[in-house]
């Protein structure tokens, strides 16, 4: 395109922008004033006219009689007075319409003006609309309401990052601690050498756990994108069998019931929920304790349980499990088996295919889960 070409673009452009403009919807004060308006008028109009009607038949009536007409100035100023009403009526039923219309809108427009100034480090804001129990002012409840989920969701969000960071960060931490370490050592040996080799590396895979974990999170929360018909019982047992290795080295029993269970769903994320309820029964227990899972059909839904053996949970704890990065007597998690994330991934893939999540604390120590699929 040769530059002369550009001011004939730009002026088409700018045509369009007014022609946009002028074909722009009027504002809804404008709107119900025109409404109020026509509706009076539609009443009164009629009735004008239906009066200038009988008004004009008399006077045909008085020039047709023996009575002596009267002057023509005197049907003239009754005929004047007659439009002049009319404009007046006119005009004062707009003006009053005019005033209904922002005396009806002035909540709303101060709900506006408040929610223009909220934004995403001013949550904490609400309307606070006042005024009889109508539409308006629901509507300004539930737009607090909304505000306030979206505040906790912020937060939520935000103590996530932030725990995430430091959870990514330990590892980092400690693979450069060990190296200085190494390095720094002018005569270290080749067996320290591969000792703090070794030590970096299980801080790495570690590391690599975590993210997995984040990434099936993100996936699980997502929501799915295909499903495809599972078997519960099948996938329960090819996550017992490679589990088999750490449930023995725990001296931890598991003890299973697998009645074949089918449901449409994403495998994957069905295979990491179970993983990780499996991984969170066997580190969360002690020695000599077993796991009970189960898959069965209850009146036509697939239903997974799983059980372990462990710690007393407090019931005011229950929530806590359920929370990114934390576990019991702890703010965050710290320790080499678990990244925090289990239950919080069982949780948004449970949700995301639709099914009910249910944990109770045992009498004795441990938890129980059970999700109903529907």
């Amino acid at each position: 395109m040769s530059p002369a070409s550009h001011p004939t673009v730009t002026g088409r452009a700018d045509r369009a922008d007014r022609a946009r403009h002028r074909l722009r919807r009027p504002s809804l004060r404008a709107q119900l004033t025109t409404l109020y308006a026509g509706l009076v008028l539609a009443v009164v109009v009629p009735m004008l006219l239906f009066a200038g009607f009988l008004f004009g038949r008399d006077r045909i009536r008085l020039r047709a009689g023996d009575t002596a007409p009267p002057p023509d100035t005197a049907l003239q100023r009754a005929d004047a007075a007659l439009v002049i009403t009319a404009i007046i009526v006119v005009v004062l039923t707009v003006l009053i319409a005019w005033w209904l219309a922002g005396r009806f809108l002035r909540p709303l427009r101060a709900m506006t003006v408040t929610a223009q100034e909220i934004s995403a480090t001013n949550l904490n804001r609400r309307l606070g609309l006042r005024g009889p129990d109508d539409e308006l002012t629901k509507l300004g409840r539930t737009l607090d309401d909304l505000f306030e989920r979206l505040d906790s969701s912020f937060a939520a969000q935000r103590n996530f990052v932030a725990n995430a960071s430091h959870e990514l960060r330990t590892p980092l931490a400690g693979q450069r601690a060990v190296l200085q370490v190494a390095l720094a050592d002018p005569d270290a040996s080749e067996a320290s050498l591969r000792a703090a080799c070794e030590e970096a590396l299980g801080l790495g895979e570690r590391q690599e756990r975590l993210i997995d974990a984040l990434l099936t999170l993100a996936e699980g929360q997502k929501g799915l994108d295909h499903r495809e018909v599972v078997d519960l019982a099948d996938v329960t047992k090819k996550v017992m069998l490679s589990r088999r290795g750490e449930a023995t080295r725990r001296t931890i029993t598991v003890r299973a019931s697998l009645d074949p269970a089918p449901i449409s769903g994403d495998p994957d994320l069905i295979t990491s929920m179970i993983g990780n309820l499996v991984d969170n029964a066997l580190h969360h227990n002690g020695p000599g304790g077993h796991v009970t899972i189960a898959t069965e059909l209850t009146n036509g839904r697939a239903r997974l349980s799983v059980g372990n053996t462990g710690p007393t949970i407090r019931s005011q704890d229950l929530r806590r499990l359920f929370q990114p990065f934390q576990r019991l007597g702890t703010q965050r998690t710290h320790t080499a088996d678990g990244h925090g994330l289990g239950l919080v991934i069982v949780q948004a893939v449970a949700e995301a295919h639709g099914a009910q999540l249910t944990a109770h604390p045992r009498p004795g120590g441990g938890l129980d889960v059970a999700i109903l699929f529907g």
